[in-house]
């Protein structure tokens, strides 16, 4: 990985003239579940994009970007503006961890869990402006002059107070005003709801950041819902290819010399087959339900990851109980009712930079998801058609990565690239530096 991550960081270096060696600035877009194929394989696959496969051929793309483990949204775009892996940053998963439900279904939201510095925090300490639009765990972020961050709460009227009480004072009711038109629910991950954010964003980067950070997310709110390549996938991502071009035409008509890196965070599966793993531990004693079938007391619960699930005890160090966690996974393991393809214990884990906190990481095999529901069979129809969150190792979870700007030479494949070596390539576009950064570019 660390080769890979080095013939990035050289290859972005060896590649800037002698023309552009000032400080390029940086417009970041990241669409959440974009798989490398869509773009390099568009006309195979049926989908026009002409915005999309226009800067991959104007720039250097990726044949994919290997992740990190869970491949789920924050822990990938965590990684995306840090430059390590989540055993580091800290955001082991979307919601944290609550067995007993008192977060009410609580994100990843506040910056503040990130453990080490960010991109927005490296342009800042440069003496750059940053701008960011929606990028996960970026509530409270410090760094960002211009922030719009992701919150949601309840889909209702007072998520819209509650995200103009977060972003930037004053910035929403400016912005508002410029566009003619309210700023989306963080809650609306649909097609629509980017279309507006990439107005607000069109706004903020008129004004010149040298670092803005664009998030998308409804090509994944649409494979979730119909599966990758159906027809509602595709429809999302020949609509977000617009906005694209939208993003892309205001920060070169503003900066002529922006470097665009578009990135995703995680590649996609199809599913069919939920598993209850809560049953189990029920069943052992290590999870005890109320009456209302609310968790009362836990040793070991399963922490939800899509096609992965951390298992976290209440005593880590506790021998016995670490013990009889162990044997309970290797019974579930042997019975093909639980689709397991792997189990990794701590020195798995600590190797792959997956969740600190876990015990043992539970990896499925393809078209198995975790299910949510204590009640549920062990196995039952899946909720979702599309899901990530498996291995990083599994080549269908690889996302997309493709940079174009000065420099930059173009039509290059840059491979396969570990996640990791893209921020702290985009720290040395930009001029700055992120010492953290576990695959450091070559300066």
């Amino acid at each position: 990985m660390k080769a890979i991550a080095l013939t990035l960081a050289a290859f972005l270096t060896a590649t800037a003239s002698p023309t552009t060696a000032h400080a390029s600035p940086v417009l970041l877009i990241s669409l959440d579940g974009l798989r490398p194929g869509d773009v390099t394989q568009a006309r195979t696959r049926g989908l026009a994009l002409p915005h999309l496969t226009a800067l991959a051929a104007e720039g250097a793309h990726a044949e994919g970007v290997v992740g990190v483990l869970p491949t789920l949204t924050y822990p990938s775009h965590t990684t995306l503006i840090t430059g390590v892996s989540p055993a580091k940053h800290g955001i082991s998963n979307n919601l944290t961890f609550d067995p007993e439900q008192k977060n009410q279904t609580g994100w990843y939201w506040y910056a503040a869990d990130i453990r080490v510095p960010t991109l927005w925090q490296a342009a800042h300490a440069a003496g750059l402006r940053t701008a960011n639009i929606h990028w996960p765990v970026s509530v409270g972020a410090t760094g960002i002059d211009e922030n719009l961050p992701q919150i949601w709460r309840t889909g209702t009227a007072d998520d819209a107070k509650l995200l103009t009480a977060l972003a930037t004072p004053g910035l929403v009711a400016r912005l508002e005003k410029q566009v003619g038109a309210p700023y989306p629910q963080g809650i609306d991950e649909s097609v629509a709801g980017d279309a507006q954010r990439v107005r607000f964003a069109s706004a903020l980067l008129a004004e010149k950041p040298q670092l803005t950070t664009v998030y998308l997310a409804g090509i994944d709110h649409a494979e979730h819902a119909d599966g990758p390549g159906s027809p509602g996938a595709n429809a999302a991502i020949q609509a977000t290819d617009a906005l694209v071009g939208q993003l892309v035409k205001a920060a070169r008509a503003a900066m002529p010399d922006v470097t665009v890196v578009l990135v995703s965070d995680h590649g996609f599966s199809a599913v069919s087959t939920d598993i209850n793993l809560f049953r189990p531990f029920i069943e052992a004693g290590l999870i005890t339900l109320d009456a209302k079938g609310k968790v009362a007391s836990w040793q070991a619960m399963p922490w939800l990851a899509g096609g992965t699930a951390a298992i976290r005890l209440a005593r880590p160090d506790d021998a016995a109980l670490l013990a009889r966690t162990r044997a309970l996974l290797a019974t579930m393991a042997a019975d093909p009712r639980y689709h397991i393809a792997r189990i990794l214990d701590r020195a798995e884990l600590a190797k792959a930079g997956g969740a600190s906190e876990a015990s043992f990481f539970v990896a499925f095999r393809p078209g198995a998801q975790t299910g949510r529901d204590p009640a549920a069979a062990i196995e039952a129809p899946a909720v979702y058609k599309g899901m990530h969150g498996y291995l990083p190792s599994d080549p269908a979870m690889r996302s997309t990565l493709i940079v174009a700007g000065p420099g930059i030479a173009p039509g290059r494949d840059l491979g396969v690239v570990d996640m990791r070596a893209i921020a702290p390539a985009i720290a040395r576009r930009l001029g700055a530096k992120l010492p953290d950064a576990e695959v450091a570019p070559a300066f």
